[in-house]
């Protein structure tokens, strides 16, 4: 059966059992717990059932189950030490990876000074050019997209926070007319660069180079692919919506609420920004699809890779020389992989983000084989041919024979075979479903590979498939040929 077919029909069934729940406030517990146990939750498609949702998603179930508080962790007087996320990172994940790593492309807010006197805040970046306002408004775009509940409410805070209006935020949805043209073909590539990393073509680019230079392009880039990562570790793990807004904006008390009014114009515009097709239900909900599954739409991989082989970067690289001398002791020995020479455009920044990457791969404690199959898994999710050249040269290191990494095609499919066992089946189909759009991984199947692999590889495997499907979108952006 087509993977993409058998998530978009499971989709079906979730919106269906959606519309059929309890009118909105009543038993909301339930109500989100049916909507993210076995089945990927519906998309809104009118601005008023979205500002619903982010309120509903306040009261969803964490995924993953911690130990008590120890008594060192009671003593901590920063209350992110304790809160959910922060345990996950204190107790699962090294100390140089997380969340933070995801976002080093993303800009800081000018308010950053006002928030608590112990957060860190990592040196700037003088090459990075683009507005931060204008960079939560791609990742407004990429969390509507992606159906990230958690991250979209916090965007919608920080915008009203950078002055934007309720109508103009409403605008980001359904009348893209009302920004600029340049605004205008970058929400088009952070669209197509969240939801199809595998289409995305040299004609995106050039319609942005009309507007912006080219290592503009690559920091929205960065940026945007840096935005699907935190959408996929917020939902794997599943972090309930935040119910102060996020602390943006002034929003910092426990009555905070989305619900806020909406303009007619908007009540009933259909979203622009949504992965929906014809036919697939219409009305205020729809069924999350996923088109990106390169196994569905894409060239075989044989041709992804004869192709990568062969293609000219569409982004500029960096110099080896001056890629080391950025990089210094990161640099490994003899030619330098071409995503470093990209990140290289960078000094501060993107060190940072080799620095997070390298990481991912030297200090979780997941195997070397576990973590090239998963590479691959997620690179055939998102048609990522660079990647996919990668993954198959580990994996062919590691001694795997081109059916093994064939089989790993079948896995979570009912008629598939892989060579993987159980705990790593599980691991995988993890991988596989968050890569493929976050919400169609489900809590059942979260519950079940932490039954069988145990919270740390999960949280570790969540944290690894959200830098890999970072990692997949800048390099397929900037169509980076395979290294040699």
């Amino acid at each position: 059966m087509n993977p993409t077919r058998t998530l978009i029909a499971a989709a079906s069934l979730a919106w269906a059992a959606f519309v059929a729940l309890p009118c909105v406030g009543q038993d909301a517990d339930d109500k989100i717990a049916a909507l993210t146990r076995d089945q990927p939750r519906p998309t809104p498609v009118t601005r008023p059932e979205m500002k619903q949702m982010l309120e509903d998603m306040k009261s969803r179930s964490e995924r993953i189950p911690l130990p008590p508080l120890s008594e060192s962790e009671q003593a901590d007087p920063d209350p992110r030490a304790t809160s959910y996320e922060g345990r996950l990172g204190t107790l699962y994940l090294p100390a140089s990876s997380g969340v933070r790593s995801y976002l080093n492309f993303g800009g800081y807010s000018p308010r950053r000074n006002q928030g608590s006197p112990n957060r860190l805040i990592p040196e700037p970046d003088p090459t990075l050019a683009l507005d931060y306002g204008f960079k939560t408004r791609l990742f407004w775009i990429a969390s509507r997209a992606n159906n990230c509940q958690y991250c979209l409410g916090h965007q919608e805070s920080k915008l009203l926070a950078v002055g934007m209006l309720e109508d103009q935020i409403a605008a980001l949805d359904s009348d893209w007319s009302a920004f600029p043209p340049a605004e205008q073909a970058a929400f088009k590539l952070a669209r197509r660069l969240t939801l199809e990393p595998h289409l995305l073509t040299d004609a995106d680019i050039d319609e942005c180079r009309k507007r912006y230079q080219d290592r503009e392009i690559l920091e929205m880039v960065l940026s945007v692919a840096g935005n699907n990562a935190i959408n996929r570790w917020k939902e794997g793990v599943g972090v309930p919506q935040s119910t102060s807004g996020g602390n943006f904006g002034g929003a910092t008390t426990e009555t905070h609420s989305y619900l806020t009014a909406t303009s007619e114009p908007f009540q009933t515009a259909a979203s622009q920004v949504i992965n929906a097709s014809p036919g697939s239900g219409g009305g205020k909900f729809v069924p999350t699809l996923v088109n990106q599954n390169s196994q569905g739409d894409a060239p075989s991989v044989s041709e992804q890779l004869a192709r990568c082989a062969q293609r000219e970067p569409r982004l500029p690289l960096a110099s080896e020389a001056v890629t080391r001398e950025v990089l210094g002791e990161l640099a490994p020995q003899g030619p330098l992989p071409a995503w470093m020479r990209l990140l290289a455009n960078f000094p501060v920044a993107g060190k940072r983000q080799v620095s997070a990457l390298l990481a991912g791969e030297q200090e979780l404690q997941l195997s070397p084989l576990l973590r090239a199959q998963l590479a691959w898994v997620i690179a055939r999710q998102n048609g990522a041919a660079y990647s996919l050249a990668e993954a198959q040269r580990r994996l062919g290191d590691l001694g795997q024979s081109a059916e093994q990494i064939a089989a790993l095609d079948g896995i979570g499919e009912p008629a598939g075979s892989a060579s993987p066992g159980e705990k790593e089946t599980a691991l995988l189909v993890v991988a596989k479903n968050l890569a493929a759009a976050p919400v169609v991984l489900t809590d059942a199947q979260v519950a079940e590979a932490v039954r069988l692999a145990g919270p740390r590889d999960v949280v570790q495997t969540v944290h690894y498939t959200a830098l890999r499907s970072l990692f997949d979108r800048f390099t397929e952006a900037a169509g980076l040929p395979a290294d040699r």
